[in-house]
């Protein structure tokens, strides 16, 4: 599992980016409480617990929840890069950490449980504490609430993401999508349209050797309905995937004749389908890797599908990394938060 944990020896690779972070800002509605900006790098953990722990049983339950693998990407990569800190060293140097763990264990402690915080010694920030009075309630602990755990930060990144989405908006393509769609995500600066059509847009943020790319398109209902004898389909994951290809095939064409985007089939690419509830809405999150028929370009993608607001077709908005030099975790991390950033034409500036 690459880069998946780090030393204490990595403690100095911080100083800079903590010492670059002194920018204040007001916290909440008490305007003489002022934070610092947080630092630390996208998907980084700092985990405050001491070295025995973390060598441990206790340090083996918190990497099997935030370093477990990032799901569907080419290479293996871990969910979170955790640093370990010991809880002697853990001075005001490291804690305006956008992430941090804290790990207490003892027979001093009132009350076992997991505990969130935000922003208190830096913003944006995210404190996950948990607190148990041996070494077994705490790993019991940790499994019992491992959801919590890994959504509570998974939740912190995305909405760090969302945030500069909006601050520094491309205005225009939100708007051009909405006309479409009836609603959009929120395109941070650099992004550009690159394709439109009746039933197809394409943006994206290119450089040299990297492409993070939106798809968003209709499927409707109606041709679904047609192939099901009259009866309303239930929507699976094989039909996903071959409207996917259709449309791909139609839209997206590789650097060479006869060349298109596709869905990777095999053993260890099989797209995985869940359905999912995000502040009232619901959708499917199709995970996949994409490649290129007749050439040999890939990478990973996420849709986001859902009804419109008729019922009468479902909307999906697709993002995907091409990046052959890179690690893609980082990259597909912040193409989903774009695609949580939707909402309805109604909704926007709310």
């Amino acid at each position: 599992m690459k880069n998946s944990f780090k030393s204490i020896g990595s403690f100095w690779a911080l100083l800079a980016a903590v010492f670059s972070s002194f920018l204040f800002v007001s916290c909440g509605d008490d305007a003489s409480t002022l934070l610092r900006q947080a630092s630390g790098k996208a998907g980084e953990v700092i985990v405050v617990c001491g070295k025995g722990w973390w060598e441990g049983d206790v340090g083996v339950a918190i990497r099997d929840v935030l370093a477990a693998d990032y799901p569907l990407l080419p290479q293996k990569e871990a969910s979170f890069d955790l640093i370990n800190v010991p809880d002697n060293t853990f001075t005001d140097i490291f804690k305006t950490h956008r992430n941090i763990v804290m790990v207490k264990i003892g027979a001093s402690v009132e009350n076992t449980r997991v505990a969130i915080r935000q922003d208190v010694w830096s913003t944006p920030q995210i404190i996950v504490t948990i607190t148990a009075k041996t070494a077994e309630e705490a790993i019991e602990l940790i499994k019992d609430k491992s959801e919590t755990i890994f959504n509570a930060i998974e939740q912190a990144e995305r909405n760090r993401i969302i945030r500069s989405s909006k601050r520094y908006e491309e205005a225009s393509l939100r708007n051009t999508v909405a006309e479409r769609l009836g609603g959009s995500p929120y395109f941070p600066t650099g992004y550009s349209l690159k394709k439109i059509t009746d039933d197809f847009i394409w943006i994206s943020y290119e450089t040299t050797y990297t492409n993070q790319g939106f798809f968003a398109y209709r499927i409707d209902i109606s041709d679904l309905i047609l192939h099901s004898n009259g009866q309303a389909p239930e929507i699976t994951l094989d039909m996903l995937v071959s409207a996917r290809n259709v449309v791909m095939e139609r839209n997206v064409p590789g650097m060479f004749e006869g060349s298109y985007m596709t869905t990777a089939q095999g053993e260890e690419q099989t797209p995985v389908l869940k359905w999912m509830k995000y502040r009232g809405r619901d959708f499917g999150e199709l995970r996949g890797l994409w490649e290129v028929q007749n050439d040999f370009m890939g990478g990973p993608f996420v849709q986001h599908i859902f009804y419109d607001k008729d019922g009468q077709n479902l909307i999906v908005l697709e993002g995907f990394v091409y990046a052959p030099k890179y690690d893609k975790r980082n990259y597909l991390r912040q193409l989903e938060a774009i695609l949580y950033s939707f909402e309805w034409e109604e909704d926007f500036n709310k």
